[in-house]
């Protein structure tokens, strides 16, 4: 089981204005919940001891809000200067995610577990000797607020490789298992992580697992009720 991750929750937030005038996205509550504590109370339940939560947009709103959890520890890393995407944002926070493989985390997206936690799950598939990623994936039934195709197809021994829309594939849903070697030459400054799915595609080292539950993903105001609706029939199912 991995015991640190990153929260990625730096990001602007922009498709989410006028709420995000004011406050950082990651802040954004669903069904009660900051999406940000969606994320960090999975992390907290699959034994995570430590998170990194990189911050950009109105940083110090985020810095007083994980202050007040116990679990897990919290390492604020500052892009307050600059945004540095998702793969920039992991190479400054490496030194604070150690020589293991961590959890990585999308701070807008979360969602429901069925059964077995996700994220245990996503550990126990986690095989070093022959993936430097594994993602978690989720099927289009299986999602609410994603307006886009599908992402990844996946191979019989779940090795992934990109779908370009078609819809026998799966969606990318925003947790991953992640082997810090990936990054042993990785450039200083702003990068985006899909570069490194790329590497890994061609290496054959990206691989995906299906998860079980509700996904959500919430972009834009609209995407609140729908994502609300979607908890609130998701916990009741599990009633």
């Amino acid at each position: 089981m991995p015991k640190t991750a990153i929260v990625l929750a730096a990001g602007l937030g922009k498709r989410m204005r006028p709420i995000t005038d004011t406050i950082p996205k990651p802040l954004v509550r669903i069904a009660g919940k900051t999406l940000l504590d969606w994320g960090l109370d999975s992390l907290a339940a699959a034994g995570v001891g430590k998170a990194v939560v990189n911050v950009h947009y109105f940083p110090e709103q985020i810095v007083a809000h994980v202050a007040t959890r116990r679990a897990p520890r919290i390492i604020i890393s500052d892009e307050s200067e600059r945004l540095l995407d998702s793969a920039g944002g992991i190479v400054k926070a490496l030194p604070d995610l150690g020589d293991h493989p961590f959890y990585i985390l999308n701070a807008d997206t979360f969602w429901i577990d069925d059964g077995p936690l996700n994220l245990g799950r996503l550990a126990l598939a986690w095989d070093a000797a022959k993936m430097d990623i594994l993602l978690m994936l989720a099927d289009l039934h299986q999602a609410t607020g994603h307006c886009g195709g599908t992402d990844f197809l996946v191979a019989p021994d779940g090795a992934l490789r990109r779908s370009k829309g078609d819809p026998a594939g799966l969606i990318y849903a925003g947790a991953a298992i992640i082997h810090p070697r990936l990054f042993a030459n990785a450039p200083v400054g702003p990068h985006s992580l899909n570069a490194y799915f790329d590497s890994a595609i061609a290496a054959g080292r990206l691989f995906g697992m299906r998860m079980h539950g509700h996904w959500i993903t919430v972009g834009t105001p609209d995407a609140i009720p729908l994502a609300e609706a979607a908890v609130a029939g998701a916990l009741a199912e599990l009633q």
